[in-house]
Order: C-alpha cells, then sequence, then structure tokens
C-alpha cells in the first residue's frame, strides 16, 4: 500500500516540472513574427498569430493557450505543491484537494494534447495529459469511498453545493449549445471553429464536464458516497478552469478579439462562488 500511495506524488511532481516548462514557454517565449491571414477550409478568412510558441494558432486561440498558461503557474501548480504536502500527510483533505487539482491538469493537457496546433512542446502535453490521466486514477483510489459521507459534517450545506453545480451545468449545456445549434441550423461554421476542423473544447465540455457537474449534484443531494468524492472534485477543478476561462477573455480583449459579455461576467462569478464553496467543503472534512 506504502509504494501504491507514493505512486501519485512522484507523478505529481514530474506534472508539475513538466507543466513549468510547457506553461512557461507559452508565456515567454513570444519570439519573432508577424500576424498573417489564413484562408481556413471552409472559406472563412482568420488571423494567425504568427509568433513564438502558439505561431500556428490564430490571434483568438494563441491568446486563450497563453491566458491558461498564466493560470497554470500562477494558481494551478502553487496547488498542486499544496495539495501533494497535505496529501503526503495522509489528509483526506489533501487527498480531494490533490484529486480536483490532477483533473484540472488532465482537463488542460488533454485539450492541448488534442486541440492544440502541433509544435515543439507536442511530446510534452501527450505526458502531460498521461501522467495526469493515471495520476487522476491512482490518487481516486486512496480514497476509501464508501466510508467518506462519514468524515464530512453535518454543517456542509450540501444542497447549495448540489444546486450550484446544476446551475454550472446548465450554464454549460445552453452557452455552448447555444453557439452550436444556431450555426448547425444555418449550416455555417460556429463561432470559435477558427482554423480548426472541430470543436475540442466543447466536446469535453457536453461530454465530460457537464454530466458530471449534473451527476455530482444528483448525488451529493441524495447524500451519496461518490456524491461527496465527484462534487469535491468539480468544485476544485471548477475554481481553476473559471479562473482560466476568465484570463482568457480579459486576454483575448487585449488581443483585439471579440468576446461575449455573457463569459466575461459568469467565468468569474463561477470561479468565485467555486471557491467559496471550495473552502466550505474542505472546512467541514473531518480527518
Amino acid at each position: 500500500m506504502k509504494k501504491v500511495y507514493g505512486i501519485p506524488f512522484v507523478l505529481s511532481v514530474l506534472i508539475g516540472l513538466l507543466a513549468i516548462i510547457a506553461a512557461g514557454l507559452g508565456v515567454f517565449w513570444q519570439g519573432e513574427g508577424r500576424q498573417s491571414e489564413f484562408h481556413t477550409l471552409r472559406g472563412e478568412t482568420v488571423t494567425m498569430q504568427g509568433r513564438g510558441l502558439y505561431q500556428y494558432e490564430t490571434v483568438s486561440t494563441a491568446a486563450q493557450a497563453i491566458a491558461q498558461d498564466v493560470v497554470t503557474l500562477l494558481v494551478g501548480i502553487p496547488l498542486l505543491a499544496l495539495s501533494m504536502v497535505l496529501f503526503k500527510k495522509g489528509s483526506l483533505r489533501g487527498k480531494l484537494l490533490l484529486s480536483g487539482t490532477l483533473g484540472y491538469f488532465l482537463y488542460t493537457y488533454a485539450s492541448f494534447a488534442f486541440g492544440a496546433a502541433y509544435n515543439i512542446l507536442f511530446l510534452v502535453y501527450v505526458g502531460l495529459f498521461s501522467l495526469s490521466f493515471f495520476a487522476f486514477i491512482v490518487a481516486l483510489m486512496q480514497i476509501d469511498i464508501p466510508t467518506l459521507p462519514n468524515h464530512f459534517s453535518s454543517g456542509l450545506p450540501r444542497r447549495t453545493i448540489a444546486l450550484f453545480l446544476f446551475v454550472v451545468g446548465s450554464f454549460i449545456l445552453l452557452a455552448w449549445l447555444g453557439r452550436i445549434v444556431p450555426a448547425l441550423s444555418a449550416n455555417h461554421p460556429p463561432l470559435g471553429l477558427d482554423a480548426y476542423t472541430t470543436l475540442i473544447i466543447q466536446a469535453l465540455d457536453l461530454g465530460l464536464v457537464m454530466p458530471i457537474a449534473f451527476l455530482s449534484g444528483i448525488l451529493l443531494w441524495k447524500k451519496s458516497a461518490w456524491g461527496y468524492l465527484l462534487s469535491s472534485i468539480v468544485l476544485i477543478k471548477g475554481v481553476t478552469l473559471a479562473l482560466a476561462v476568465s484570463a482568457m477573455a480579459v486576454n483575448m480583449i487585449l488581443a483585439g478579439v471579440q468576446v461575449s459579455s455573457g463569459e466575461l461576467i459568469m467565468f468569474p462569478f463561477i470561479a468565485l462562488v467555486s471557491g467559496s464553496l471550495t473552502v466550505v467543503l474542505l472546512r467541514n472534512v473531518n480527518d
């Protein structure tokens, strides 16, 4: 058991080191070059970044990727380090925090591995995706799920958290369907497709994040052990993800890209509420 217990810690160290390299290059290596126009397979004209690590991305996607890297450096990696310290002590808070943080890295580098235009860090992205996946699985194995409800105090605002998870799932569903369905009806490319062939982020959000948000809310409402686990992971991931998307929106505006006013309001709200509920949840854990 001790050998298994050390696996997520070792994998997390590797994730942290590789993430520093990947995110650091994304933020600090801007290089030389200039923007240029590109005609997509669907007949649209988009502006390419033309310099730095993300030179083969559109200006919009490059702005989002750089913002994601900033959040990874300033929030993701410090949170990973903190959760590793608590996890090493055998704390249940540490196990939950590490699982949620690894969920952020898994989502982030699955997005980069499958969605980013090929660059010199492709194998690093694949490595981070793989390491995050297996570290996430092994970290979950360290939690005694059947007894998990017994470790939460009666003061946990269980239904409030569940309702918030329903709100998050509904927002993701309506936001992406509101962008995709009208485009399908009009038979034209949806907003955000840019130079790419499909919507990677929307596939991940609609296929995984949104259903898990609803499922965790339902299970937590019913006091299911899995509800406590999944809601903890969704809340922690929700903080980092919403912060990343908020930073993306700001950076896109700075890059001259139009951003939805709804996203500018909703994602900081999700980050704030997720962060507050995460603190409340962890405070109600009895180690």
